[in-house]
């Protein structure tokens, strides 16, 4: 059987950190379908860093944005009908973008069958998001499958890890870590992201604590507590671990790191990962860290539709009941059932781990 020929993909992800991680799995599944695919990504200045890391991308095009003047979005578009691109795939869709990709000239213009803006593509899937039927990357997924039937190419089998890492990258970062704060390595290192960028819920600061105290007081291996930040977000961080410290449990500041592909590649040195539903959860789930995430209850971000990447085993999420007047109230989430409940279930999602 004749091997189909290489095609030159661009995709379009141009929104936050933890959308563009939840399209990793549709960037293995483009890059995995043929040996030499080229696979572009056309991402905002805040997560080209990361697109630069991900394996499965050849080429990183910075877009300018909505707001850009005239002479970068006409360069934009000079650059893309420049690049030659078989396939535009946008995983959300805009009417700039689709306007973009077809001024561009490039021929096969997918994207999903929602809003107006699907005029400008002449391959449209109708995915129903709004539901939240299924996993955000599971809609990537569906259209990157739907991409490489069109483009005559076969779907790959894909799993995580989607940020695969050489092995030995991890055991880099937990002696780094080692000789930067002094934690002891006979215990789990679990991380907790207490802040959430502005882009999603959380729990409060105190009810971390709650969880963490409770945390401590039932697992058979009380943790070593790293608390992560993210810009503007040090001061929050440095109150937990002085808190945490005042009840007597080990907490330590992550360290400052030079970049955010930096600070993603220590969060590999995890046993576990605790946040919101935040670009940094959805690291950790890139990377098939175990986690542990807090959602609210609207259909639009349950933990369904926002679920992270990693392994089935290795993710639990948690939300408050579901009910239309409160479904963003994360105080209505039981700490003290949430602590048993990950507890209990921890034992088998540790004995598939690797620490070294």
């Amino acid at each position: 059987m004749t091997q189909p020929r290489p095609q030159r993909i661009l995709v379009v992800r141009n929104d936050k950190l933890g959308d563009f991680m939840l399209a990793w799995p549709a960037l293995a599944c483009l890059k995995s379908a043929h040996p030499d695919n080229h696979v572009a990504v056309l991402v905002p200045t805040y997560t080209a860093p990361l697109a630069h890391a991900c394996p499965w991308v050849d080429e990183v095009i910075l877009d300018p944005g909505d707001g850009a003047p005239r002479d970068q979005r006409k360069a934009l578009r000079a650059a893309l009908r420049a690049g030659g691109f078989d396939a535009l795939l946008t995983l959300f869709s805009t009417p700039r973008i689709g306007w973009l990709g077809w001024r561009a000239g490039i021929s096969l213009r997918m994207a999903p069958a929602t809003k107006w803006a699907q005029v400008f593509y002449n391959f449209r899937i109708k995915q129903r998001r709004s539901r939240s039927q299924k996993p955000e990357y599971v809609y990537n997924q569906e259209l990157a499958h739907a991409l490489l039937r069109a483009l005559g190419q076969d779907i790959p089998a894909t799993a995580p890890p989607y940020w695969p890492l050489p092995a030995q990258a991890r055991d880099t970062q937990r002696q780094r870590l080692r000789e930067e704060l002094g934690i002891a390595s006979s215990a789990p290192w679990w991380f907790l992201h207490p802040g959430s960028g502005g882009s999603a819920v959380n729990l409060s600061v105190a009810q971390y604590i709650d969880l963490v105290v409770s945390l401590n007081g039932l697992l058979a291996s009380p943790p070593k507590w790293v608390i992560t930040h993210g810009p503007n977000e040090e001061a929050t961080a440095q109150g937990l671990v002085d808190t945490l410290e005042a009840h007597g449990i080990e907490a330590w500041l992550m360290p400052p790191r030079a970049s955010l592909t930096d600070f993603a590649l220590t969060l590999a040195a995890a046993d576990a990962f605790i946040a919101g539903s935040t670009g940094p959860l959805h690291i950790a789930g890139a990377l098939n860290r175990p986690t542990i995430g807090f959602y609210p209850a609207k259909r639009s971000a349950t933990p369904l539709r926002w679920q992270t990447c990693n392994a089935e085993e290795r993710r639990l999420a948690f939300s408050p009941p579901a009910d239309d007047a409160s479904a963003t109230d994360m105080s209505r989430i039981d700490i003290g059932a949430v602590a048993r409940h990950i507890a209990d279930a921890w034992p088998s999602r540790a004995a598939t781990e690797e620490t070294p």
